[in-house]
């Protein structure tokens, strides 16, 4: 099967040229760069998300420059609809978090930019690309001829340059004294189709690969090494788990590094830089999607070099992944239920991330970036894309003034109010959040995001009535793909409705045997049904599908020893529930579920000292772990 980006070339280069700048004075005369097609961008969390339509029905992809092709996921190719077949024999694509296998589906009309393009192929396969998305759109789109990327500006934009030879293309500059860098990148073909360079760590030379798709920037494990960095070094933290197209996650620290240096123009001194234990190939390192909300970037495909300017804030988000930078029950109060934990439970929208100190490479956005000025935004459209660059970032000062001006100019739009409560919550401002939500819905009444954040807000405010009529709604709102259903169940699971959050869990388990959450899924299913104390074999089979799924000393595999330690004490297997309850343990010595359980296992088996020690040690770690037990029926 013959993948070629001629479809989408022959069509771009066909309609009418959408601008074209002439570097005259600041090259050679004859340069001029025409703008086939601009690509709006949302920020979504940390995912830079485009729109469009797949026969006629609206799609949202991630713009992933180290996607090789596009693709689907299979969730979603399920719900559009869309016919599957095989892929080419052996083809499995490979990235963060191990192998996918692959499938082809061809869509009639596939619309980017305003141009329907026929008979468009997408591979199928992996799991999420997230931020709610379809998919996402690879280098058979973006190497139809050069491509801009100004993430800070919520923009993408595919260009054709004619006889720039060696002309700077970083054009924005041009007649400025701006400085601007630029770097060699490696030739590609079709089927290494990457933007890949070198840069420098601690002064060793080490491969980059641009990939917009990635959130944030990681060094691998051994290219640290070679560049003098270790994991056990001072200095070094454990900052979680990452997930990419496999199924399996993978860890990652934050390591202090003397120098990084990328470009002919930029190098950071005494900076930190986030390792990971697994990148595919022989990529040393993965520049993500948070080099690229600093830096405006063009790829020039024909002269093979990259360049770029600095925009301001931090190089590198150095953020820790709450859920996994610590056990799953450490934060205060998540031990009190284990429903009300785990897979998707958080104090707000985006709270899978906390911040771990300021990045790497430069002073905070200035005050003048709001400004309109004549490179600025001017639709409520650009305003909200900007607004959500700033959101990426965690700047919420600037983020919600961009938003307040796309509300302002289209009122009737409910995307930017549910953006800009979103903004508002992680600004903590939790009362200008729900008024937001609020008008989302009341402008769209199957708005399920803003159903979903306006449920989880609510449970926040000790609303449970109201959370649960958000709940509902979304529910028949949402199709049974979607991906909006994990976050459901456990919002449901919040609002102690054990049998509506499983029956999400059974939705999104269904559409999603490839996504790297599946274990965390299949652990919150084990422990609602063991919490119940119904379909105990099915429980166990969920507790032992997700222990297959981590390495044994993951630390949140914690939580699916201690679901199993419970099923097995439920069934009255007493000495696998301790071995259960022990394994637990030696990850999270203070587990109250664990001990307790273990506990009533030991009293059980006429162990009546070890069961008193146990028992006193959970309740000197959570003193409501007692009645907790006998609320769900469970004796000593």
């Amino acid at each position: 099967m013959a993948y070629d980006t001629g479809m989408f070339h022959g069509r771009w280069t066909a309609i009418v040229v959408l601008g074209v700048l002439t570097l005259a004075g600041h090259a050679q005369a004859a340069c001029k760069l025409v703008q086939i097609a601009v690509l709006p961008v949302t920020m979504v969390d940390m995912k830079p998300t485009v729109t469009a339509k797949i026969n006629g029905e609206d799609a949202t992809f991630t713009a992933d420059s180290g996607a090789f092709f596009s693709m689907l996921s299979p969730a979603s190719a399920a719900q559009l609809k869309l016919q599957t077949y095989p892929a080419p024999f052996g083809l499995r694509v490979t990235g963060i978090g191990g192998a996918a296998d692959i499938s082809v589906a061809r869509v009639k009309v596939f619309t980017l930019a305003g141009v329907p393009i026929p008979n468009v192929e997408f591979l199928v396969g992996g799991g999420e690309a997230g931020g709610g998305t379809v998919g996402v759109l690879g280098q058979n789109v973006f190497r139809i001829g050069d491509v801009e990327y100004d993430l800070g500006k919520g923009i993408i934009r595919l260009m054709h340059e004619d006889d720039c030879g060696k002309a700077n293309l970083a054009y924005w500059v041009a007649g400025t004294d701006a400085r601007y860098s630029v770097m060699d990148i490696k030739w590609t073909t079709p089927q290494s189709p990457h933007t890949t360079g070198t840069a420098l760590v601690n002064g060793t030379p080490i491969r980059v690969i641009f990939d917009t798709g990635a959130s944030t920037s990681f060094l691998s494990v051994r290219a640290a090494q070679r560049a003098g960095i270790k994991l056990d070094a001072p200095g070094v933290v454990f900052a979680g788990l990452s997930h990419g197209i496999g199924r399996e996650q993978v860890k990652s620290w934050i390591a202090p590094v003397v120098s990084f240096k990328i470009g002919d123009n930029e190098e950071i001194h005494n900076t930190h830089l986030r390792l990971s234990e697994s990148l595919v190939d022989a990529t040393d390192m993965l520049i993500g999607a948070d080099f690229f909300l600093s830096h405006r970037v063009y790829v020039a495909s024909k002269q093979h070099k990259l360049f770029f300017t600095y925009n301001g804030g931090p190089v590198f988000n150095l953020t820790l992944v709450a859920a996994s930078a610590k056990p799953p029950a450490a934060a205060a109060g998540a031990a009190a239920d284990p429903t009300s934990a785990g897979a998707g439970a958080a104090a707000s929208p985006g709270a899978a991330a906390v911040a771990a100190g300021a990045g790497s490479g430069g002073a905070a956005v200035n005050d003048a970036a709001t400004a309109a000025g004549p490179d600025g935004p001017k639709t409520a459209a650009e305003f909200s894309q900007r607004g959500t660059a700033f959101m990426a970032r965690r700047d919420f000062e600037h983020a919600i003034a961009d938003l307040t001006r796309a509300c302002e100019l289209a009122p009737e739009e409910p995307n930017y109010f549910y953006e800009r409560g979103f903004a508002h919550w992680e600004n903590k401002d939790a009362p200008a959040a729900l008024l937001d939500f609020d008008q989302a819905i009341k402008l769209k009444p199957d708005h399920v995001a803003a159903r979903v954040a306006r449920a989880e807000l609510h449970l926040h405010n000790g609303d449970t009535p109201r959370a649960i009529e958000d709940l509902n709604a979304a529910d028949g709102a949402a199709a049974k793909e979607a991906d909006a259903r994990l976050r459901m169940a456990m919002a449901y699971a919040r609002a102690k409705l054990l049998a509506p959050a499983i029956a999400q869990l059974d939705l999104w388990i269904a559409a999603h045997a490839a996504d790297a959450r599946l274990a965390g899924a299949l652990t919150e299913r084990c422990w609602m049904r063991a919490v119940l104390g119904q379909d105990l074999s099915k429980a166990l089979d969920d507790c032992n599908m997700a222990l297959r799924r981590y390495d044994k000393k993951d630390v949140s595999s914690e939580r699916t020893w201690s679901g199993r330690g419970l099923v097995r004490l439920r069934l009255g297997d007493y000495d696998k529930s301790i071995a259960d309850y022990d394994a637990a343990l030696k990850l999270r010595p203070k587990d109250a579920w664990a001990l307790y359980g273990r506990g009533v296992d030991e009293s059980r088996r006429g162990k009546s000292t070890e069961a008193e020690a146990d028992m006193a040690a959970a309740v000197a770690s959570w003193p409501g772990i007692a009645n907790a037990f006998k609320e769900h029926g469970i004796a000593q």
